[in-house]
């Protein structure tokens, strides 16, 4: 006999960051609201990426900025210890993987919670287990995703490591080859070479970071290179063997070998498990389209990584306010995403916000780019070593405002901060150019980079 359908206002399948605060912010309303989670509430984020990570490069960079003593201060002697780094991430960052505390913020916004599995089975109704909840007011989804592991012959099975394997360690491997030279394989190389691994990153595209400005690419390849990582592109992984060690074949016909092999390859949610056909939408895509207001479908919103903005915690919780106005009713914000940053926590940090000069091409935009590089402004100069990037803008000479910056410096993401605003706001450049940059700062470079423009 089926399941007696439980009616509610709203369920909100994946209670990540985004799920977790359109859920709180409907049952703060006064909305009966069922959040269903299979894993940790809140996801991955402050688990095994954003909150974890960012500890493990906070410990890196002390032990890079200690290194750099010789060439500023007189001796350092650094010896690098891994425990308090496993200890902190246990017992600061995620409570030993436990999300009670977490679970109960939820609830007592008045929430529900249940542990499960949702699945879309009909217009308005998700199924969890042999639980059948029925939605009067509307389905919101946030199912995150999953590691992506790239078909290579001889990859699945093998005892790879994902990020959520690589967050959790006790001890830094011997040795590590990193399949992928975005962000989130960056980090990794950079931190865990840091701590005494030797560390190869493999891309197959002809640059690190591929989807941002080849200046950055450029600087972030030269500050690895000189910390002994091993950086090999424009190749793919051919082959993948396991017998107590890896032992990766490239296309060029070398092989390498290592301890560990760290898979960051990119990220998949799997729409067909969702159930998404059953309110009409494509079950094979990638991503799930949305509107302006987060609306995917007749009483479904989207919200996340899923809808194809970006795999960032702070678009999937600006996401989850629009959505939940919608669901109340007001007539609140619409999704505006031509200021999206993001930051690779790298030492230098790469921080963009808006269109790369390729993207904004593409897009058709009259494009002036201004380029300074770090080293070369005050500040870059008195802070020496590790003082390297550079700040590139890009412009639309038409309208007379930008539509893109990369910042690749020392704390780069808080310089980004400026940057964001005029994108945001769409501040005219003669206007931004009127400014007084504090100086000796490293966001003065922007000044320079603004006299490069030719608008």
């Amino acid at each position: 006999m089926s399941a007696v359908a439980e009616e509610v206002d709203v369920v909100v399948i994946g209670m990540g960051p985004g799920g977790e605060d359109v859920a709180a912010r409907l049952a703060g309303a006064g909305l009966s609201v069922v959040g269903v989670e299979s894993r940790l509430v809140g996801g991955e984020c402050p688990y095994y990426a954003c909150v974890p990570t960012k500890m493990m490069v906070r410990a890196a960079d002390a032990l890079g900025e200690a290194r750099r003593v010789p060439a500023l201060a007189g001796q350092a002697e650094v010896r690098a210890d891994w425990t308090p780094v496993a200890d902190r991430i246990r017992d600061e960052a995620t409570t030993d993987w436990d999300d009670t505390a977490a679970v109960q913020r939820f609830e007592r916004t008045g929430g529900r919670l249940v542990r499960g599995t949702g699945r879309i089975t009909a217009p308005g109704e998700v199924t969890v287990g042999d639980q059948v909840f029925r939605a009067r007011r509307g389905i919101v989804l946030n199912p995150g995703t999953e590691p992506a592991v790239p078909p290579i012959d001889g990859l699945a099975g093998s005892p790879l490591w994902t990020n959520r394997d690589a967050v959790p360690v006790r001890e830094v491997p011997e040795s590590l080859l990193v399949l992928g030279g975005g962000p989130v394989g960056l980090e990794f190389a950079q931190v865990f070479a840091r701590f005494g691994t030797s560390v190869a990153v493999l891309e197959a595209a002809p640059r690190l970071l591929p989807a941002m400005e080849p200046e950055a690419s450029e600087v972030i390849t030269e500050a690895l290179l000189a910390e002994g990582v091993q950086v090999r592109t424009g190749g793919g992984v051919q082959h993948v063997k396991h017998d107590g060690q890896f032992e990766v074949q490239l296309a060029g016909g070398d092989r390498l070998t290592a301890e560990h092999l760290l898979v960051a390859t990119g990220r998949r949610t799997d729409l067909q498990a969702l159930g998404v056909s059953a309110v009409g939408l494509d079950d094979q895509a990638r991503t799930i389209p949305v509107d302006e207001r987060m609306r995917a479908a007749d009483g479904v919103w989207a919200i996340g990584d899923v809808t194809g903005r970006g795999a960032f915690t702070h678009t999937s919780v600006y996401q989850a306010r629009i959505a939940a106005a919608d669901i109340l009713g007001q007539d609140g914000e619409v999704a505006d995403y031509r200021a999206m940053p993001a930051v690779v926590f790298t030492d230098p940090e790469v921080a963009t916000v808006g269109l790369t000069e390729s993207r904004a091409r593409d897009a058709g935009v009259e494009v002036s780019t201004g380029t300074t590089r770090v080293q070369e402004s005050a500040r870059g100069w008195i802070h020496g070593v590790g003082g390297t990037g550079v700040v590139k803008l890009v412009a639309d000479v038409r309208r007379g405002v930008l539509v893109g910056a990369t910042v690749v410096a020392p704390g780069g993401g808080e310089v980004l901060g400026a940057l964001a605003v005029a994108v945001h706001a769409e501040v005219p450049i003669t206007r931004l150019r009127e400014m007084i940059f504090a100086y000796p700062t490293f966001h003065r470079a922007i000044e320079t980079a603004l006299g490069d423009l030719d608008v």
